[in-house]
């Protein structure tokens, strides 16, 4: 083996120093960016500068108006509002990129300033302002504050990109799973859909009301299997084709025998569970029909609530038919639940002690429709539901004397 082992002779000093850039580097990859996330890229930022360089740093990043806005801090603030109101000198480090530094004076010590941008892809997203007490930064101490920016700045890219994603997904959603329709006056409605997790794109759970002759109004709640985009598609496809069905003004299940003819054509079509309801306040009755979907439930006045035991025939698509339809008299003192399997159904646990846990629920008296779905939503905890959850409630309107 030769005398330098391969590598080029240099002071001693000079490669301690390169050899800490490195590990610093190798850190910088591990601790910034960790969560896509602007506040939290920019805390990342600013604690590995400070744990490791800097006696305090501050980011900033530019907002919609051209502005910047400080969002993240680290070390003895104090530094950082230091007078510099003389002009910067510029140093090239790291590849020629520009690095600013000032010396100021601050309660007798000299503060040594840099300040860098965050800047990626030909995008400045802000800028960091690191300061020492201790001495100036060397040129590869600039390099890695240079280093760790650009770093940063290419996270918050992919975290500006990821939060634009989501607000396209978000604007489909609400797009797809729109508020129901409207239903006859003589009817309070009241609609929830909570996606699962802070990213979810749309999925297949869906709601609608649809006006039908002599002041009747048939709900909807339906469930189409799987998640993303694919099955927001098939589940547009069920809702329209289902309007179009339902207009023609027959029995709940008979209004599935003919939605379930007609999506089995469609080989492509993903199966669904559906749960219709015709509610007819006049006569104070409501008629029940199943497709696979969980059983509905009643609060009655006082607020507790009994299952109702609608026969179940197959999911929708499958072509096979054979659903019946049930009625029973509902009243204006009573509440009327539809909802989707993620409003109740919990891992490991058996369905029937999840709807168990639904039937058990006492709220409180008095309640309107609205406060009634936000009540369940509470009580079964499904802000922080396994799968999609999609809740419609209804209750008959009094009559005035």
């Amino acid at each position: 083996m030769s005398e330098h082992d391969g590598r080029s002779a240099g002071p001693p000093g000079e490669y301690e120093a390169l050899r800490a850039r490195l590990r610093a580097v190798e850190a910088a990859t591990e601790q910034i960016g960790t969560r896509l996330d602007e506040k939290a890229i920019c805390e990342e930022l600013a604690g590995f500068l400070f744990r490791n360089l800097c006696d305090a740093v501050a980011v900033d990043l530019r907002t919609d108006d051209g502005g910047l806005d400080r969002v993240a801090v680290a070390g003895a603030l104090a530094l950082l509002a230091a007078p510099t109101d003389e002009p910067p000198s510029v140093r090239a480090v790291d590849g020629g990129h520009p690095l600013s530094e000032w010396v100021v004076a601050s309660g007798g010590t000299r503060v040594h300033l840099v300040s860098v941008p965050l800047a990626a892809h030909d995008r400045v997203h802000g800028a960091v302002l690191a300061a020492r007490a201790r001495g100036g930064f060397s040129d590869h101490e600039a390099a890695t504050v240079h280093f760790t920016a650009r770093l940063a700045a290419v996270h918050l890219g992919h975290a500006r990109e990821m939060a634009a994603t989501e607000d396209t997904a978000m604007n489909l959603q609400r797009a797809l799973v729109s508020e129901p329709g409207r239903p006859h006056p003589n009817l309070e409605v009241a609609s929830r859909y909570l996606p699962v997790g802070t990213r979810a794109l749309v999925g297949g759970d869906w709601f609608e009301t649809v006006r039908l002759h002599f002041g009747r109004t048939l709900l909807v709640v339906g469930d189409v299997m799987g998640h993303g985009l694919d099955a927001a598609v098939d589940m547009n496809a069920y809702r329209s084709t289902l309007r179009d069905v339902a207009s023609t003004d027959l029995a709940p299940h008979r209004v599935l025998r003919q939605l379930d003819a007609l999506v089995a054509e469609d080989p492509a079509r993903r199966p669904a569970t559906c749960l219709l309801v015709r509610v007819d306040p006049t006569r104070g009755v409501a008629d029940f029909a199943s497709a696979g979907h969980l059983p509905p439930a009643v609060f009655g006045q006082d607020s507790t609530a009994v299952l109702v035991d609608v026969p179940v025939g197959p999911p929708l698509g499958t072509g096979v038919g054979g659903y019946e339809g049930m009625t029973r008299r509902i009243t204006p003192e009573e509440t009327l639940l539809m909802f989707t399997d993620g409003l109740v159904e919990r891992r490991g646990e058996d369905i029937d002690v999840s709807l168990a846990r639904l039937a058990g629920l006492r709220l409180p008296v008095g309640e309107t429709v609205e406060e009634m779905a936000d009540a369940v939503i509470t009580a079964l905890d499904a802000r922080h539901a396994e799968d999609d959850v999609a809740v419609l409630a209804a209750r008959v309107r009094a009559r005035r004397p």
